[in-house]
């Protein structure tokens, strides 16, 4: 049996912007762009979010900070079918949405 991976992307309070670490990694960020936590999972998006939300291996900005899911950034992408493949989409998405103004979190 083959597994899938999940990529998703979660809008976050502006909030966390004002965290030092958080602006460090994101010194293009525009306030008016927003911010986002980008992961990648086993687990349906939906399970995932839900899991962050609740404090299970989360992060503490999407846990903290998590408003909702954007399918609109990842669902294009979903199903992948390898860990690999699903870690270099996460960073590529972070990267790309970096460039374009957007405050990202992702590891």
């Amino acid at each position: 049996m083959s597994s899938k991976y999940y990529v998703y992307v979660i809008k976050l309070d502006e909030k966390v912007s004002n965290f030092k670490k958080f602006r460090s990694r994101n010194p293009l960020h525009l306030k008016s762009s927003g911010c986002v936590y980008i992961g990648q999972s086993i687990r349906n998006t939906r399970l995932r979010f839900e899991q962050h939300k609740e404090g299970y291996k989360s992060n503490s900005y999407a846990r903290k900070y998590g408003i909702k899911l954007l399918p609109e950034l990842y669902d294009k992408y979903n199903p992948i079918p390898t860990r690999r493949d699903a870690e270099n989409i996460e960073k590529m998405l972070g990267e790309r949405l970096r460039l374009n103004g957007i405050g990202v979190w992702f590891n």
